[in-house]
């Protein structure tokens, strides 16, 4: 049986999942983080997109988190993220829609844009259009 560490992925609103892994797959401030049991310790923020896990036995699941922060203890695993939702419950159409008035908003050049926070939603959006790809390719 292979080695296990305890992950957690806790969103503002409530914990989406608490449970033993034998992987974390993120996207940290940092780089890309492949994350096993014993890792050294670590702290770095997470940048939106997919959140990989592979569970105890070999099952994966995904996730994708808006940003936050990875706590990494030998241990434990913490993701603190603003955002998480199980890639499977995630509206495609709905984020698909978002990206594209996040593009026309961009393509607008009004002065009265907040050209930081339509870039972050146009981010946001293409990362969890990124963890719908992902999820598909497990299946």
């Amino acid at each position: 049986m292979a080695s296990t560490v305890h992950c957690s992925i806790v969103s503002a609103e409530l914990e989406i999942f608490s449970g033993m892994v034998e992987m974390v797959v993120a996207s940290g401030t940092i780089g890309e983080l492949g994350l096993f049991p014993g890792h050294t310790p670590l702290l770095s923020g997470v940048k939106p997109g997919p959140v990989r896990l592979r569970l105890e036995g070999g099952e994966e699941e995904i996730f994708f988190a808006s940003g936050g922060y990875i706590e990494v203890q030998p241990t434990s695993i913490t993701i603190l993220a603003d955002t998480a939702i199980r890639a499977d419950d995630i509206d495609e159409a709905a984020a698909v829609e978002a990206q594209q008035k996040a593009e026309r908003e961009l393509a607008d050049n009004r002065a009265d844009i907040d050209f930081g926070r339509v870039s972050s939603d146009l981010a946001e959006q293409a990362a969890m259009l990124r963890t719908i790809r992902k999820f598909r390719e497990q299946r």
